[in-house]
C-alpha cells in the first residue's frame, strides 16, 4: 500500500513538473502588448487574451512578445535581437499595422524563396524560420488580423486611422488575412481566422461613433456605416468613443474585454484540438 501511495505521489509530482514546462511565446503588435499594459487602454480592458487563455489552461505559462505599433517586417528585421525564447508553443498575431503602413503583401513565392522582409510573405518566412530554429517541434499558431473600424487613439486623437472598409495603398486588410492563411496552408500550421470567423465585424467594432452633425454642430451617435463620411477634427472635437460606445473594441481597433474573450476562446479551441 505504501509503495502504491508513493508511486501515485511520484506520478502526480512528475505530471505537475511536466505541465509547468509548457511555455507559450505570443508574438504580436499592440493587441498582444496591451496584455501587460492595461493602463495604456485607459483601463478600458481588464485583461488581454493571453491572461484569459492561461486562466483556462493553467499548465501553460506565457511570455508576452508584443511590440506596440510593429509590423511583421519590423519584427523580421530585428528577429535576432528580440531575445525570443525557446518554447513549446508560439503564436504570431500580426498584419493590421502592415496594412495601415502600406507594406506590400507580396506572393507565396516571396515566402518560398525567402526574399526578405520587404513584403508580408517574406517577413513571415524570416519569423517562422527563427521559431523553427528555436524549437523545431514547437506548435506554431498563426492569427489573422481582425477587422477594424475607425481608430482614434485614446491618449492622442491626432493618431487616428480609417477602418478596413476601404483599401490602403491599394490593398485590403482582408488580403493580408488571406496571405496569412496561405502561409498556414503551405506550412500545415493552425490558422485562427479572426477576420472571417470571429464574429467581430465592422458592424460591432463599436456601438457608435460620436461626432458633430455638420448641419447643427450638435454631437450625434453614428453607427457603421453612417459614420464613414462624417468629419472628425482631433484638434477641436471630443473623443468619439465614450465608454458606452464600447463593443468588440474600445477605440475602433483594439479589442475590448468582449473582443479579447472571443480571441481567447478561438485560441483555446485551437489548443484543445
Amino acid at each position: 500500500m505504501k509503495k502504491s501511495l508513493l508511486l501515485l505521489v511520484s506520478i502526480l509530482v512528475l505530471s505537475s513538473c511536466i505541465q509547468e514546462r509548457l511555455k507559450w511565446v505570443a508574438i504580436g503588435d499592440s493587441i498582444t502588448y496591451l496584455n501587460e499594459h492595461l493602463e495604456e487602454s485607459g483601463n478600458r480592458i481588464t485583461k488581454g487574451y493571453m491572461t484569459r487563455v492561461v486562466e483556462k489552461m493553467p499548465r501553460i505559462h506565457y511570455v508576452n512578445s508584443g511590440y506596440n505599433g510593429w509590423t511583421s517586417g519590423g519584427i523580421a528585421d530585428k528577429i535576432e535581437t528580440l531575445n525570443l525564447e525557446k518554447a513549446d508553443l508560439y503564436s504570431v498575431f500580426l498584419g493590421t499595422n502592415d496594412w495601415w503602413q502600406g507594406r506590400p503583401i507580396g506572393t507565396l513565392e516571396d515566402y518560398n524563396n525567402n526574399t526578405g522582409s520587404r513584403t508580408l510573405f517574406g517577413a513571415y518566412r524570416i519569423i517562422l524560420d527563427k521559431l523553427k530554429a528555436l524549437n523545431k517541434s514547437a506548435k506554431i499558431i498563426l492569427i489573422t488580423p481582425m477587422q477594424r473600424g475607425d481608430f482614434v487613439y485614446l491618449a492622442d486623437m491626432k493618431n487616428n486611422a480609417y477602418g478596413s472598409y476601404k483599401e490602403k495603398n491599394g490593398q485590403t486588410l482582408e488580403q493580408f488575412a488571406a496571405a496569412i492563411q496561405a502561409i498556414g496552408n503551405a506550412e500545415n500550421l493552425e490558422v485562427i481566422d479572426l477576420y472571417h470567423a470571429s464574429g467581430m465585424t465592422l458592424d460591432n467594432m463599436v456601438r457608435f461613433k460620436r461626432l458633430k452633425d455638420s448641419g447643427t454642430g450638435e454631437y450625434k451617435d453614428y453607427s457603421y456605416p453612417d459614420y464613414i463620411d462624417i468629419p472628425f477634427n482631433p484638434e477641436t472635437d471630443r473623443y468619439p468613443y465614450p465608454p458606452e460606445s464600447i463593443d468588440m473594441t474600445y477605440d475602433g481597433l483594439h479589442p475590448s474585454d468582449r473582443g479579447y474573450d472571443v480571441i481567447a476562446a478561438m485560441i483555446l479551441a485551437a489548443l484543445q484540438k
